[in-house]
């Protein structure tokens, strides 16, 4: 039988239990530290939170997720002021990828039938973004989304389907605005 951590991680129905929750506290132990902090390089509370980073890799305060560990980015990523990462599934960022401030990457959701949702139950699903991709302030990255290389995403986009390589996308919901 699976646990509720196993589940979550492959993004089936979970319920958020004691593992999870202590999972969930060292990650705001780690934020609370790197948020709190003074040091303009804070890259080794980084790497002892995200799942994989890349050499160079600068994250601005203040930075939430919920475990970190489901968070893999490539070499030269960037985030700037009040990044969300929702990662109860895994987030994959590629390489020379710019998340702008207030950008918002969700893979947590919830189910449609309220009588499971307010079970407690919860999942989520996976995103992954190429290379060279930058994302504009106030963006959302909505759960599932996968989104290809050389994109650029507008300031307050909301996307909330794949997007394909060599593109910029606008507007909510986001669709392509023209070919780069």
């Amino acid at each position: 039988m699976k646990t509720e951590k196993e589940k979550m991680l492959a993004g089936e129905l979970y319920f958020p239990d004691e593992e999870l929750g202590r999972d969930h506290i060292r990650a705001r132990q780690i934020l609370a530290e790197f948020n709190g902090s003074l040091v303009e390089n804070r890259s080794d509370l980084l790497k002892s939170l995200f799942g994989k980073t890349g050499e160079n890799c600068c994250v601005k305060p203040n930075f939430n997720c919920d475990y970190g560990f489901n968070i893999h980015v490539g070499e030269n990523f960037f985030a700037n002021y009040d990044c969300i990462i929702l990662d109860v599934c895994k987030v994959t960022i590629g390489n020379n990828c710019m998340l702008a401030p207030r950008v918002c990457i969700y893979t947590a959701t919830h189910p449609l039938d309220a009588e499971t949702r307010t079970s407690g139950l919860e999942y989520g699903k996976p995103v992954t973004i190429g290379d060279n991709v930058w994302i504009g302030g106030n963006a959302v990255i909505a759960p599932g989304v996968t989104i290809g290389k050389n994109v650029v995403i507008a300031a307050g986009a909301v996307v909330v389907r794949d997007v394909p390589d060599n593109v910029v996308v606008g507007g909510n919901p986001a669709k392509v605005i023209k070919q780069v």
